[in-house]
């Protein structure tokens, strides 16, 4: 999985989630080489590689030894984590088109990796238990259409949306958009507490745990919910509910397209050339959790943008790891954390190969990145619960 042997970096995630699904175990080589895979030699493996163009090397039983046998040493910043169980994964998303596209979506149908679409109605009716891992993209948790008022209110898909949503939240048995919204979030934090994987993109970030800060105040303007907020809602907002966030200020007008101060898109001055974030460097035996999701073949990934591009490091909890930053601009692009028995990973930006996306614009090729850095933190991300866990150290 280095930089020069790999053809497909995108598609040998997908591989290993092959292999995990035949009942066979796996080895994820954490900084060895970036981040291989050690699998079984298995002609049926090895045919699956060739069909979807992922670069592999047979190796003998003896060369096996001698690698793992170099990644346990303690002078090696390496380790072999075990692969066991292909994990099952959900995608929260509504039904029907958006005028936007999915990176996590995009990706897991580009490394063939199948997942199961749900929404408001299989969370509420707690079906996330039959899942392993959450995926959370492009959404607004805080009833408030994702803050387009300004810019699309008029526009037929916002109107249609908008529409859906009142309906679907009726339906579910209650009033308000906002309201469905909040015990949404309140069963993912549950799901999280109870031991899942959630991991958030864009909006779904920053909206998520406002949602959760909010629970029981109305934040909401009178053109998203029929009536006006809370009177001074901001002193009422409970920062020791959140997973990741804490001192952030609410941007109460409805005709700024943001949520809140968490979020530095609108006051970012980094130049699209140089706008690249650093991925942290973790010991991989003592700390293999945030080891396993910085696995890449560099160091340096390209940036990109969304309505949530990266958050502010000091309204970033302590006990937050920050696992990608662009230090000079004082931000944070990519974030783990536990809660309860589970884990939580937050991800700025919309899509790691559209510096820019917009509302309508064409969707990303992956077969013109197979080699993504940016999406292979994404499938990182989906290979984690399928590791043999190890009690963390630090």
């Amino acid at each position: 999985m280095d930089a020069e042997s790999q053809a497909e970096h995108l598609k040998a995630y997908g591989i290993t989630y092959w292999t995990l699904e035949r009942q066979m175990k796996a080895k994820w080589l954490l900084n060895y080489r970036g981040g291989s895979f050690l699998l079984p030699d298995a002609e049926s493996i090895r045919k699956e590689c060739r069909i979807r163009g992922v670069s592999f090397e047979i190796i003998s039983d003896a060369e096996a030894n001698s690698i793992l046998e170099e990644i346990s040493s303690p002078a090696r910043n390496m380790e072999a984590v075990v692969l066991e169980k292909a994990p099952k994964v959900a995608v929260y998303s509504p039904k029907g088109n958006q005028p936007w596209d999915d990176a996590v979506t995009m990706v897991l149908t580009y490394a063939e990796i199948p997942y199961e679409v749900v929404y408001d109605e299989e969370v509420l009716t707690d079906q996330l238990l039959l899942y392993d891992w959450l995926h959370l993209h492009h959404e607004d948790f805080t009833g408030q259409y994702g803050k387009f008022y300004r810019a699309y209110r008029a526009a037929p898909w916002y109107i249609q949306n908008k529409k859906d949503a009142e309906a679907l939240a009726a339906k579910l048995g209650y009033d308000k958009v906002s309201e469905a919204k909040r015990d949404v979030a309140l069963k993912i934090r549950d799901y999280v507490i109870g031991g899942g994987f959630m991991f958030a993109m864009c909006s779904a970030t920053d909206s998520f745990d406002i949602a959760l800060a909010a629970e029981g105040v109305d934040i909401c303007e009178p053109m998203f919910d029929g009536d006006p907020s809370e009177s001074g809602y901001q002193s009422k907002i409970d920062y020791n509910k959140t997973f990741a966030f804490k001192d952030f200020i609410l941007e109460r007008s409805p005709m700024v397209y943001e949520f809140s101060s968490i979020d530095m898109t609108q006051r970012r001055q980094v130049p699209k050339e140089t706008d690249y974030f650093s991925l942290m460097d973790y010991s991989a035996k003592w700390d293999p959790i945030p080891c396993m999701l910085v696995q890449n073949h560099t160091a340096l990934v390209k940036g990109f943008m969304g309505q949530t591009t990266s958050f502010k490091r000091d309204e970033i909890k302590s006990n937050v790891l920050v696992m990608g930053e662009l230090k000079s601009n004082g931000e944070a692009r990519y974030i783990h954390g536990i809660r309860g028995k589970g884990f939580f990973t937050f991800y700025g930006g919309h899509d790691p190969e559209d510096y820019q996306h917009r509302v309508g614009d064409a969707k990303t090729e992956l077969a013109l990145h197979p080699n993504s850095p940016g999406y292979r933190l994404i499938l990182n991300n989906v290979l984690f619960p399928a590791a043999k866990k190890k009690k963390q150290k630090t």
